[in-house]
């Protein structure tokens, strides 16, 4: 299934070179006066190595349909993520170097979907927005309403994303999955 570059999000699989790769970050670019191009961060997953390949918006991408099944995320243990099937108990264990920067959206709990590829875990698919949990930011202003200033928070899984400047330590935030944005208050 052949799909425009500008559709590819991280977690999918893709056919490169006539080779499997999982797209594990995908930046849309515009230099200047040139054209836009999107850079993308591919794992070859034959044999596991990583690079970049910048792609044009317009250039036909084929998407690998992989079969989905639907998890639950348990808990991290170093470089192993815990996923169970809520339907047959069974647990799956992938790698920070198969999630990539997936892992910065995860909390318990959290409903996703594992891609399996000749029965082969090789990524998640992330929902399209997570709420996540500020744990250290600066003091919120009572008076600051506009939403066009903005501060760093750390959220509970190390991710930072840029806030408006009412949000407080212990809220709860949505954040878009697939450019790691602040979207509103859970």
């Amino acid at each position: 299934m052949s799909i425009p570059a500008t559709q590819m999000r991280p977690g999918m699989v893709i056919k490169h070179n006539e080779q499997l790769h999982s797209v594990f970050k995908v930046e849309h670019r515009t230099p200047g006066n040139l054209r836009a191009f999107i850079q993308a961060k591919l794992r070859n997953l034959r044999t596991g190595a990583m690079f970049e390949h910048r792609f044009r918006s317009g250039d036909a991408i084929d998407r690998v349909i992989v079969d989905e099944i639907s998890m639950e995320f348990l808990y991290a243990d170093g470089d192993d993520y815990y996923f169970m099937n809520p339907e047959n108990y069974e647990q799956t264990v992938l790698k920070h170097s198969t999630l990539g920067e997936s892992v910065e959206f995860l909390t318990s709990n959290l409903q996703i979907k594992v891609s399996y590829f000749d029965g082969v875990a090789v990524g998640i698919d992330l929902p399209s927005t997570v709420e996540l949990t500020v744990v250290e930011t600066e003091p919120g202003l009572k008076s600051a309403t506009a939403t066009n200033v903005t501060k760093a928070a750390k959220m509970e899984t190390g991710l930072v994303v840029m806030v408006p400047a009412f949000i407080n330590e212990g809220e709860k935030i949505r954040v878009d999955t697939s450019e790691g944005a602040y979207l509103s208050r859970a």
